[in-house]
């Protein structure tokens, strides 16, 4: 078994493989003070209570945008199954190019998102990923990360209007009915929801206006509201909630992991 380890700003997605099949996976708030035993102890009860036993997880792979959690959390990795996870991030040798001013910068969710377009979809394909921030990825059909886009996450942007607003409560993140809303909540679910995704066909279109070559790219969402704001969306074609972990599997196999 493999066990992939996809470390964000706000919340940490680990997913477990058998072969090529994603068989379970969870998604834990990022907190930076938790010690290696305690993601030990949480890595072990997420193990035992799927069936599994740590002892059959024979490889362990992880991309990490959040450095005060990195080291902390492949400590707890070799804790629980006995061994480090295998960094990824954008000096590793994998089959992509970044094409940016900037390689070493590109965060390594975004660095795994381009080899899941390359090997999944094999098509020019912007990926829109709604974590701490919404990035848009720009990929060539051969793998190549022509940079992207990062604005303000849905979460992010909602938690500052309320935190710096006095009289805003905070509200349920659920698409409303109709835009213009006769309550207080129902107003800030149509500004933030609906400006997330008006912004995002917004952005997609002005992406495709440069896009070089003749190709149309190819829009899919992903990141833990991707199925919230996607239906809401017009130019997002495809919803895949997991790719950054089948991402994650396919560098694992780049990289020569065996599980």
């Amino acid at each position: 078994m493999l066990l992939a380890a996809d470390v964000g700003n706000t919340e940490i997605t680990l997913g477990l493989f058998v072969g090529d099949r994603l068989i379970a996976h969870w998604r834990v708030t990022t907190v930076t003070t938790r010690t290696p035993d305690e993601w030990a102890a949480m890595l072990t009860s997420f193990l035992t209570h799927a069936g599994h036993s740590p002892h059959e997880v024979r490889a362990a792979v992880q991309a990490s945008v959040t450095p005060p959690v990195t080291e902390v959390l492949a400590e707890g990795i070799e804790v629980a199954l006995g061994f480090s996870p295998v960094q990824v991030g954008p000096d590793s040798p994998l089959p992509i190019v970044l094409d940016v001013d900037e390689p070493h910068s590109v965060g390594a969710d975004r660095v795994v998102n381009t080899l899941a377009a390359k090997e999944i979809y094999g098509r020019d394909t912007v990926i829109v990923d709604f974590g701490t921030a919404t990035t848009f990825d720009c990929i060539t059909k051969d793998g190549t990360f022509l940079g992207g886009v990062i604005a303000p996450g849905v979460h992010t942007a909602a938690d500052n209007l309320t935190r710096r607003a006095a009289k805003l409560p905070s509200t349920e993140l659920v698409p409303p009915e109709r835009v213009i809303g006769r309550r207080t909540e129902d107003c800030i679910r149509a500004g933030v929801l609906l400006g997330t995704a008006d912004a995002v066909d917004g952005l997609v279109r002005r992406i495709k206006a440069e896009w070089p070559g003749s190709d149309t790219p190819y829009v899919v969402a992903t990141g833990g509201l991707a199925g919230t704001i996607a239906p809401l969306c017009q130019e997002i074609e495809a919803v895949e909630p997991h790719l950054t972990l089948l991402g994650l599997k396919l560098a694992a196999v780049a990289l020569g992991l065996a599980w």
